[in-house]
C-alpha cells in the first residue's frame, strides 16, 4: 500500500515540477532578454539619460567687445547681472517651489509662472531665467532660502552697460533677445535662442567682431539640481575692442545742445571723412535694452511723435534750404553764367513770368555780387543764377558733392534724398521741368531733399577742395589685451577738379557768412578761429501772399521752417565740418549755428577749454539776429 501511495505521488508531483522549471525558465529568459535589450540595445540612450541626471553641460557666454572713442574714453562696457534661475525638472513640484519663491522674494507668482509657461517644449533640465539683473536684497533671500528653493538658483551673466545715458545712442546702437524670424533665416551663425545679438548701429553692424565665441562646462549636480564639482571647462573666448573715430566731448556738447530740441547734428574730419560726432534728438536711453523693455515703455517710445528711435542724422529728409546756395554758386562760377564781378539787384523780390519770388528781406539787398550774396544769402541773386544754369546743370553739380544718393555709410536705413532734374519729374510725374521750378531749386526748396549727413559730406568737400569721402565711424579693432588689429583706411567716393579761383571766391563768402556784421551768422563767430559756414531756413509749408516773416510766430510749432547750419573750420587748414537741423527752429543763424559753434569750438579748443562750454551760450545766442536768415 505504501509503494502504491508512493507512485502516486511521484505521478502527481512530475508534471508539476515541470511545469514550475518551464514558469521559471520562461520568466529568467524574459528578464535576460530584457536585460540585453536595456543594456545593449538602448544601452546608450539610457546612458546619456542617466549622465543627464547628474552631469549637466553649461554654456559660458563670451564677454562682449569694449567699445571706445578716438581719445580712449570707455563708451560702452559689460558687467555683471545676477539672474533668478529655475531648472523645472529640479524644482518639483514646480508650483509648490513657485508659490515659496513668490513669498520669500516678495515677487508676483503670476510673473514667475508666466515664465515658466513660455518655456514649455525646451527639455526639463534646461533652465528657465525668472528674473533678470535682480538687486542684492533678491540675491541673499533667494541664498538664505536655498534649501527649501530646490532647482533654484542665481547664475552670474555679463550685462552690456552703456556709459552715457544718451551716449551716441543712435550710433553704437543697443542689444536684444534674437528673433525667431531672424533665426529662420539662418544669416546668425552660432546664435541660438535667447541670445543677445546687436539691434541696430555699431552693435549690428559688428556684431559678429564684438560678439566672440561661447565656451562652457560640464559639470556634476545633485538631486536638488546644486553643482557639486566642475568635471569639465572650456573657456569663452571675448569679442574685439571697437575704436570709433568719434570725439566723445565733441558727441556730448551736439547732446546737450540739442536735448531740448529735435533736430541732428554730424561732425566730419574733412581730411579723411571720419565721422567726430552723430547725434539725433530725442535720443533713447540704451540701457533700457539690456533687461529688456516692458509693454508700456516699448509703446511710449515708438508712439512719440518726436520719433526718438529714428537716427535723424542719416534718415531725416529735409529740403536743404539756403545751405544749397553753395551748389548754386559753384555751378554758376564753373559753368561760367556768373564770374566773381557779376552783380544782381535785389528790390526784396522777384518777378519771372506771372509769379512774383520774393527775397527773405523784405526791403531788398541792392546790389551784390556773388560772395556777398552767400554772406547775405540773398534769394534774388541766386534766383537769377538759378534762372541762367537750369535745373539739369545745378544737379550736376549737387550730385558731385554727393547730395541725392547714401552717403555709404555703415548704419541701417540710410535715406538717399533726392536732387530733382528734368528727367526724374518727367518719369515721375509724366510732364515736363517748369523754368519757374528751377528758381526754388537754386535756393534749395522745391523737390529738393537732403539728409544731415550728406549736408556734411558736402560741406567736408568743399573744406578739402573737392575730394568726397565716405564717411566711416571705426579707427581701429583690437584684441581684449589692446593689440591691433585692423585700422580702416579712408576711402575716396570721389575726387573732382573745380577751379581753384572759383573755389576760393565760395569760401570768401563762406567765411563772411560768420565773420562780417552783414553775415547771416556773425553772431557765431569764434574768437581766435577762423569758421566759414552757411546758414538755412527750410520751409514746412510756404507762405501766403503778402504774409509778413513776423507771422511765423503765430503758426503752429510744426508748421515752422526748419533750421539749418553748414560750416568748417579753421578756414585756412580745416579739421572738422559739421552740419547741424533744428526741425522747426525758424533761423539756422539762431537755433542751428549755434550748436555748430559749440561744437567746433570744443573740438578745436584744449579739453579743459572745451569741456567747460555750457548750452547757455547756445540759447542766448537764440534769441538774436533771427531776420539774419533767408526764407
Amino acid at each position: 500500500m505504501a509503494n502504491y501511495l508512493k507512485a502516486i505521488d511521484s505521478e502527481w508531483f512530475k508534471p508539476r515540477l515541470s511545469m514550475s522549471v518551464l514558469i521559471v525558465a520562461v520568466v529568467f529568459t524574459v528578464i535576460l532578454v530584457r536585460l540585453f535589450y536595456l543594456q545593449i540595445v538602448e544601452g546608450e540612450s539610457y546612458r546619456a539619460l542617466s549622465e543627464n541626471n547628474s552631469i549637466r553641460v553649461q554654456e559660458i557666454v563670451a564677454q562682449r567687445g569694449l567699445i571706445f572713442d578716438k581719445r580712449g574714453e570707455l563708451l560702452v562696457e559689460n558687467r555683471p547681472s545676477f539672474d533668478l534661475v529655475m531648472i523645472p525638472k529640479d524644482a518639483k513640484p514646480v508650483d509648490v517651489t513657485l508659490g515659496k519663491l513668490s513669498r520669500y522674494l516678495n515677487l508676483p507668482e503670476e510673473e514667475l509662472r508666466a515664465r515658466v509657461e513660455n518655456s514649455k517644449g525646451k527639455p526639463a533640465f534646461k533652465p528657465v531665467v525668472l528674473k533678470q539683473d535682480i538687486n542684492r536684497d533678491l540675491v541673499a533671500a533667494v541664498e538664505v532660502n536655498q534649501y527649501d528653493l530646490p532647482g533654484v538658483f542665481i547664475d552670474v551673466s555679463i550685462r552690456r552697460q552703456y556709459m552715457g545715458r544718451l551716449g551716441a545712442c543712435h550710433l553704437i546702437g543697443y542689444l536684444g533677445e534674437v528673433d525667431p524670424e531672424e533665426l529662420k533665416k539662418g544669416k546668425l551663425l552660432g546664435i541660438k535662442q535667447g541670445d543677445m545679438v546687436g539691434k541696430s548701429g555699431v552693435e549690428k553692424t559688428y556684431d559678429p567682431i564684438l560678439r566672440g565665441e561661447r565656451g562652457g562646462r560640464q559639470v556634476e549636480v545633485n538631486a536638488s539640481g546644486q553643482i557639486r564639482r566642475v568635471l569639465n571647462k572650456i573657456d569663452p573666448v571675448p569679442g574685439y575692442n571697437l575704436v570709433l573715430t568719434i570725439d566723445y566731448r565733441v558727441q556730448k556738447q551736439a547732446e546737450l545742445a540739442l536735448s531740448d530740441v529735435t533736430g541732428a547734428a554730424v561732425a566730419l574730419d574733412p581730411q579723411n571723412g571720419n565721422i567726430l560726432a552723430i547725434a539725433s534728438s530725442p535720443a533713447f536711453d540704451q540701457n533700457m535694452f539690456v533687461v529688456g523693455l516692458t509693454r508700456d515703455q516699448w509703446k511710449a517710445l515708438i508712439s512719440n511723435p518726436s520719433h526718438p528711435m529714428t537716427n535723424k542724422a542719416v534718415q531725416g529728409e529735409y529740403p536743404p534750404a539756403s545751405t544749397y546756395k553753395i551748389i548754386t554758386a559753384i555751378a554758376g562760377l564753373e559753368e561760367g553764367v556768373i564770374n566773381e564781378n557779376t552783380m544782381f539787384y535785389c528790390p526784396g523780390h522777384y518777378v519771372f513770368g506771372k509769379r512774383v519770388y520774393r527775397c527773405w528781406k523784405n526791403e531788398g539787398h541792392g546790389y551784390l555780387a556773388v560772395e556777398d550774396a552767400i554772406a547775405q544769402s540773398c534769394d534774388v541773386f541766386f534766383y537769377q543764377v538759378g534762372q541762367r544754369l537750369g535745373v539739369d546743370r545745378i544737379a550736376k553739380y549737387a550730385m558731385k558733392f554727393g547730395l541725392g544718393s547714401s552717403t555709404g555709410v555703415e548704419l541701417d536705413h540710410e535715406s538717399r534724398g533726392l536732387i530733382p532734374t528734368s528727367e526724374w519729374k518727367k518719369k515721375r510725374f509724366g510732364v515736363p521741368w517748369q523754368s519757374g521750378e528751377t528758381l526754388s531749386i537754386a535756393i534749395g526748396q522745391g523737390y529738393n531733399v537732403t539728409t544731415p549727413i550728406q549736408l556734411a559730406v558736402m560741406i567736408a568737400a568743399v573744406a578739402n577742395e573737392g575730394i568726397r569721402y565716405k564717411p566711416k565711424f571705426i579707427k581701429g579693432i583690437e584684441t581684449p589685451e589692446g593689440k591691433i588689429i585692423d585700422q580702416p583706411k579712408a576711402e575716396i567716393l570721389e575726387r573732382f577738379s573745380l577751379n581753384k579761383h572759383n573755389l576760393e571766391i565760395v569760401k570768401a563768402g563762406l567765411w563772411k557768412v560768420v565773420n562780417s556784421q552783414r553775415g547771416t551768422a556773425w553772431r557765431s563767430k569764434i574768437e581766435g578761429i577762423d569758421m566759414c559756414g552757411k546758414t538755412g531756413t527750410a520751409q514746412v509749408v510756404g507762405r501766403k501772399k503778402g504774409e509778413a516773416e513776423r507771422s511765423e510766430k503765430t503758426r503752429p510749432a510744426h508748421y515752422r521752417p526748419h533750421a539749418w547750419f553748414v560750416a568748417y573750420a579753421p578756414a585756412q587748414d580745416p579739421k572738422i565740418a559739421v552740419a547741424v537741423i533744428v526741425e522747426h527752429g525758424e533761423h539756422g543763424s539762431s537755433a542751428a549755428a549755434p550748436i555748430a559753434k559749440e561744437m567746433i569750438k570744443t573740438y578745436l579748443l584744449e579739453p579743459e577749454e572745451g569741456s567747460s562750454l555750457i548750452n547757455a551760450d547756445i540759447k542766448n545766442d537764440r534769441i538774436s539776429e533771427e531776420k539774419k536768415d533767408n526764407v
